[in-house]
């Protein structure tokens, strides 16, 4: 195994097969991070969501995807542009993946594309002990997805944070009142009819237990984006308040449960879930 990659295992406690999943997505994002950053990609760019919030504001949950957005608006930007540097970066440490481009329909704010390789090739690359045991269904291929948002909306404020492993690098990133207002607007807005992301439950609990501020500017400009409010409409943390407690009324717990479960340890702090817990901890947001 490469020396780099067991020092990042080092970081891990493993118990089962989810754990070794949960760690080797974690440790490939870190170096498409890495391979991004030593490109410029964040020259234009910054890093949001639940796997910055993890990576540089200790969210206790691992989190399956990466979110990007421009400084500033460019329909025109050129994701795959980066692709070399990604490429380069993985093989650097042994690691066997392709990047597939998503094709952008025409009318959509989002360039994306998807990291797939074969899951026991990098088990048995990370943890070579298990090679002779039987595995099930989890293994049948890695995929780790990454957007950038080539139209966000203004209002969001960024630090420019350093990791050490694989390799001394450095990221932008939305700083954490930019990226609780993306949390709020994904509670608010997504289709919890037919997905129900616990994860976005779990971490607006996080952010509310680290006392942390929504920037209300951003989130105001995410919302009109989305149709979500008008864009003359009143818009202050009362009206906020009301809006999350309708929507805190709406939701399935049972399921959010159940979508959160593979990505924490800590699943008796889910117990509390229910509308009731969700509203009353939202009087104190800021």
């Amino acid at each position: 195994m490469n020396n780099i990659i067991a020092q990042m295992l080092e970081n891990y406690e493993i118990k089962n097969t989810n754990d070794e999943l949960n760690a080797l997505k974690e440790i490939i994002q870190e170096i498409v991070l890495s391979g991004l950053s030593r490109g410029g990609f964040f020259d234009e760019v910054a890093f949001y969501g639940g796997t910055a919030l993890r990576m540089f504001y200790n969210l206790n949950r691992f989190s399956e995807d990466l979110d990007f957005a421009l400084l500033s608006p460019n329909k025109n930007f050129d994701l795959s542009k980066y692709f070399i540097y990604i490429e380069k970066e993985l093989k650097a440490y042994g690691l066997n993946l392709e990047i597939h481009p998503k094709t952008k329909n025409k009318d959509s704010n989002i360039a994306s594309a998807f990291l797939k390789g074969d899951t026991l090739e990098h088990i048995l690359k990370f943890f070579p002990e298990e090679g002779t045991r039987q595995f099930n269904h989890l293994l049948k291929e890695i995929k780790i997805k990454f957007e950038v948002d080539v139209n966000p909306p203004k209002g969001a404020n960024y630090s420019m944070e350093y990791k050490l492993l694989p390799s001394p690098h450095q990221i932008r990133l939305y700083d954490k009142e930019s990226l609780f207002a993306g949390k709020i607007h994904a509670i608010l807005c997504r289709n919890w009819v037919s997905r129900t992301k616990g994860r976005d439950l779990y971490d607006y609990v996080f952010f509310m237990a680290t006392n942390t501020k929504v920037n209300l500017e951003l989130l105001k400009n995410k919302l009109i984006e989305s149709n979500y409010i008008n864009v003359n409409e009143n818009f202050d943390i009362k009206k906020l308040k009301e809006l999350l407690n309708k929507k805190f009324q709406e939701i399935n717990y049972n399921d959010a449960r159940n979508d959160v479960f593979p990505f924490i340890k800590d699943v008796e702090s889910l117990t509390l879930w229910s509308s009731e817990f969700f509203i009353h901890i939202t009087e104190k947001l800021q």
